[in-house]
């Protein structure tokens, strides 16, 4: 499996270098200036719909920037559409909207697929390439996908757990701001395995302050807990000053899933374990360039899907992720 994964990378790679190769040299006369030229449609003519459960976020606005580069690098038009919080029937609404918009390919996330995978079928019934990105990678097959791009959460959970486990953390709080959300859920249930121990699951709400209460509530009422675990930097900003504020700071292991300026910071001081790095920035990048090259030229990845994390970034690497971090890439 992970000989494949690595293929479908180089296949990725490979892609990207046959787009600038069509951008820097070799125009045809009549051909658009933004390269890639020939094919089956000029780029200059290709709408991609870009519907997630995004909402204003560290993490996202990292997608965002991978979704705007990826357009600009191919020449294409990405409308990119997100949700004021996380809201399932919002996300409903807005693949409608994508869908009735007719565009030549679509990149959407799966986190409920009871709620989605119907809407999503429907799209590629009817004739749109469809990536799957983020939340999806048991999905995107039922639902006629090209691919997935993305982590596999489970496992990143579970590697997250044994991470915990090796520094003696025997009990653990995973912090669930997003109830529902299938990839929070996966994180939370591998982080349980790989633990080997007890891990109590605590729902709290995106809010920060809502969020910041909830976690010294849990805190308060587990005094015995050895470690915690976030599942996104916006909480884990929460989840520090939670620590701080109730003395906990010294005696609880604490990391996250995902990266900020603040979150990278904080683990460079040691105030955190480590942060895992799904290298979002890809999420938003490769499915723009894979659609482009699909709708184009008809290749595509073939029955596989394509991970991006997770990597780990600790006390000992993290200086060299802050300054990519700070210019939005990490």
């Amino acid at each position: 499996m992970r000989v494949i994964a690595r293929l479908a990378l180089l296949f990725a790679v490979a892609l990207v270098v046959l787009a600038g190769c069509g951008q820097q040299g070799g125009q045809q006369e009549g051909e658009g200036e933004q390269g890639g030229g020939g094919g089956l449609v000029p780029r200059e003519e290709i709408n991609i719909e870009f519907v997630t459960h995004a909402s204003p976020d560290p993490f996202w606005s990292v997608v965002q920037n991978g979704v705007n580069q990826a357009a600009e690098d191919m020449g294409v038009n990405v409308n990119y559409r997100e949700l004021d919080s996380y809201d399932i029937p919002q996300l409903q609404r807005n693949l409608e909207a994508a869908i009735a918009a007719d565009p030549d390919g679509m990149v959407v996330s799966i986190p409920d697929p009871d709620a989605l995978n119907d809407k999503i079928r429907e799209a590629t019934e009817n004739g749109i390439p469809v990536v799957v990105i983020n939340a999806g990678e048991n999905d995107w097959r039922d639902v006629g996908a090209l691919t997935y791009v993305g982590q596999t959460e489970y496992d990143a959970g579970v590697a997250a757990g044994e991470r915990m486990a090796q520094e003696g953390v025997r009990s653990a709080l995973c912090i669930n701001h997003e109830q529902g959300n299938i990839t929070l859920d996966m994180r939370c249930e591998g982080f349980e395995k790989g633990l080997g121990g007890q891990v109590k699951q605590i729902a709290v709400q995106p809010d920060p302050t809502a969020a910041r209460n909830g976690i010294k509530t849990a805190l308060r009422q587990n005094p015995d807990v050895e470690g915690l675990l976030t599942l996104n930097p916006g909480i884990a900003d929460q989840a520090l000053r939670a620590l701080e504020e109730s003395g906990r700071s010294e005696d609880v292991t604490f990391a996250t899933f995902d990266l900020s300026p603040s979150v990278l910071r904080a683990v460079s001081r040691g105030e955190m374990l480590f942060a895992t790095d799904q290298q979002q920035w890809l999420q938003g990048y490769l499915p723009i360039v894979l659609l482009t090259n699909y709708i184009q030229y008809g290749v595509r990845p073939v029955n596989t899907e394509i991970p991006t994390g997770p990597a780990f970034i600790t006390e000992e690497n993290a200086e060299q992720v802050i300054d990519l971090s700070r210019q939005g890439i990490r």
